[in-house]
């Protein structure tokens, strides 16, 4: 029969290895994929062990390039392997496709879990192929899980291994979830300078990983939790417009900032990053108003 179950990862090492074997478990993933999709089925459990492997092309970006002799045999396979439109969207994910070591997620897990969340509903707004599903603590088995994803591959990947979840194949900012409607939000969010095209948060001017936070607070219930693994520079730049945003809409509970190495093994890159955990606010303050009222008071 097939699997109705969500896949529960018990590998801590998963998405580790050499760059020509994560290259492989992912080709043999997409198969797979493609295999189930034409006959019209779930995957398997042993099935889904394979699709789990899948790590993205965040750390491949050789894989794409017709240039690398060495990498020839691999990009011929993925031209034969992908549809034109699957194949540019794969390619576009190099820049960001980092996925988060179980380490690393089941860290946040029980932070949250010390702060007391039973959450109803978790939300991943970037999930990959769904890790921190995977990776979901036995306390909150039965929240509602919400997940979106921009790749049309790992999105389907994620639907595969979390049937019983919700998932769009989408950008954020094409959601149109209910503010003030999720209970925990959780996820290794985009990094990068470049900003994402969505009207109601234009006029902010953020870059994707502040996007990125700025709707979820508004998507999230008041007392409800953000735990995102993101940027330094949401906390480092020297623009505090971003923060200051945060800072009127949500409590700052903690930070941890992560070694360069902890998406070496995983993502194959060397890159310092945060883990911000924030609580939204009953209602939005003016920080700059509250300011002016301290000086006074003084």
């Amino acid at each position: 029969a097939p699997a109705a179950e969500n896949f529960h990862i018990t590998d801590p090492d998963l998405g580790a290895g050499g760059q020509k074997t994560k290259f492989q478990n992912n080709v043999a993933a997409i198969r797979l994929l493609k295999d189930l999709e034409s006959q019209g089925r779930l995957a398997a459990p042993e099935e889904q062990e394979v699709l789990a492997r899948y790590v993205g092309w965040g750390g491949l970006p050789q894989a794409f390039d017709e240039a690398n002799e060495k990498w020839a045999a691999e990009y011929a396979e993925l031209k034969e392997l992908l549809t034109p439109e699957e194949y540019a969207s794969a390619r576009g994910s190099t820049l960001n496709a980092h996925y988060t070591s179980p380490t690393v997620i089941q860290s946040i897990y029980e932070a949250v879990g010390r702060m007391g969340i039973q959450p109803e509903t978790v939300l991943e707004p970037a999930m990959g192929v769904g890790n921190f599903f995977g990776l979901l603590p036995e306390t909150m088995q039965g929240a509602t899980l919400l997940g979106v994803e921009l790749d049309s591959i790992t999105g389907r990947l994620a639907g595969q291994l979390y049937p019983q979840a919700k998932i769009l194949v989408d950008g954020f900012e094409h959601t149109n979830l209910p503010d003030n409607s999720i209970d925990l939000a959780v996820g290794n969010v985009p990094f990068g300078q470049y900003k994402v095209n969505d009207k109601a948060y234009n006029k902010l001017g953020f870059s994707i990983h502040n996007y990125f936070f700025a709707k979820t607070i508004d998507q999230v219930r008041p007392g409800g939790v953000v735990a995102f693994v993101t940027s330094r520079y949401t906390m480092d730049s020297k623009d505090s417009t971003a923060r200051k945003h945060m800072a009127e809409r949500a409590d700052l509970l903690g930070a941890i900032r992560l070694p360069n190495n902890a998406f070496r093994a995983n993502a194959g890159t060397d890159v310092v990053s945060d883990i911000i955990f924030l609580q939204k606010r009953d209602r939005p303050i003016d920080r700059s108003e509250e300011r002016r009222v301290g000086k006074e008071c003084r």
